[in-house]
């Protein structure tokens, strides 16, 4: 799948727009991108290993189907979806409770999902964003999701400057920080012993139905890397910390396990969702602080799915959580908390099969699939 974003100008206002491309529901892929500013070496690189390593995924593609008992994809119906959306990267410290949260906004869009082709179209409406810094930074927030068969694989390229907290610190006086910035880039990836079972698909795109209940544990492994920098010290002096910082680079690796599992019940009705722990191993550099050590850290990945997937109409509550603990600096810990809201309407339609022959003939998953 392969996403644009722009911006339009319109009565001195810009409104970004984000395109999004999906490829074989096989192996499912959905990578979102915000609004992008001028991007760092880091993020062009990383952005081009994205589109590379997309139009690979066709390979996927030879991998089996899911269990016929237990999931039942639907190629011929084009899922027509309206949504809402939210992602965000906090900066959190857990023991003064001090939450950065970023400049992100709610995005509203359209799209559809046919012959295991998906395009989704979405902005974020300024009515619907009135609280925002309309003079902060831009940011880059990449994610891929990609589900094959018996795995899960989450790939983040996060790039986000300008934050507040919104609450001040005691006078009540929003607490902004334009120059504070947070990149993350890692992945997580999970065998799922049970997945011929599993439709993760059929969950997020409702593509596919889910027939039957179906659990399974799960076991993988993490990395990622993360750099917090910012003009000034990071953490605020009004709280006179022992120890700050102004730049940090932190890497954290491990292995991680957990369960995923599915519930149909009623006609249509479903709960899919998974919970994996790590621990795993981390260090920082550049801090001034605590360099060149090592420490276990504790984190979590959730991600849940509530809704009806029937033959004509659908509706879909999801919710995609990471928290990331880095490596404590002295007598407080900090961690970078990842997160996407996602409400989805859905509507099936069964188009003839002329359009279908058409359509078939020119669908960019054929080509990516070569």
């Amino acid at each position: 799948m392969v996403q644009w974003c722009g911006g339009a100008k319109a009565s001195d206002q810009i409104y970004h727009y984000f395109v999004k491309f999906e490829g074989n529901t096989s192996s499912c892929i959905l990578v979102t991108f915000g609004a992008i500013n001028k991007l760092p070496g880091m993020g062009r690189s990383l952005l081009i290993f994205f589109l590379f390593f997309l139009l690979h995924t066709g390979k996927l593609n030879a991998q089996s189907r899911w269990d016929s008992s237990y999931v039942s994809e639907e190629p011929e119906v084009m899922v027509l979806r309206t949504y809402l959306s939210q992602k965000y990267t906090e900066l959190y410290f857990p023991k003064e409770d001090l939450r950065y949260l970023p400049n992100s906004g709610l995005n509203m869009g359209i799209g559809f999902t046919y012959q295991k082709f998906t395009l989704n179209l979405a902005f974020p409406p300024g009515f619907l964003n009135r609280s925002r810094e309309s003079d902060f930074p831009r940011f880059l927030d990449l994610q891929g999701h990609v589900y094959p068969r018996k795995w899960v694989i989450d790939f983040f390229g996060q790039f986000y400057k300008g934050y507040r907290i919104p609450d001040g610190i005691g006078n009540g006086q929003p607490y902004l920080r334009p120059d504070l910035e947070v990149l993350k880039v890692g992945v997580h990836a999970n065998y799922i012993f049970k997945g011929d079972k599993i439709s993760l698909p059929a969950a997020v795109h409702q593509s596919g139905i889910q027939k039957k209940s179906a659990i399974s544990p799960l076991l993988g492994f993490e990395i990622y890397r993360v750099q917090v920098a910012a003009d000034s010290l990071i953490f605020p002096t009004k709280l006179d910390p022992k120890q700050n910082y102004q730049q940090a680079d932190f890497l954290h690796l491990g292995p991680n396990a957990g369960f995923i599992g599915t519930l149909v019940f009623g006609k249509g009705f479903f709960a899919t969702g998974s919970f994996t722990g790590n621990l795993g191993v981390g260090s920082t550099w550049n801090s001034g602080a605590s360099e060149g050590k090592w420490n276990l850290n504790l984190g979590t990945h959730a991600r849940v799915y509530l809704g009806y997937n029937g033959p004509r109409f659908g509706v879909n509550v999801n919710y995609v959580y990471k928290t990331l603990a880095l490596q404590p600096l002295e007598d407080w810990t900090q961690e970078v908390q990842t997160g996407n809201y996602r409400f989805i309407l859905v509507y099936k339609i069964r188009p003839s099969q002329k359009f279908a022959s058409t359509f078939s003939t020119y669908n960019p998953t054929r080509i990516f699939s070569k």
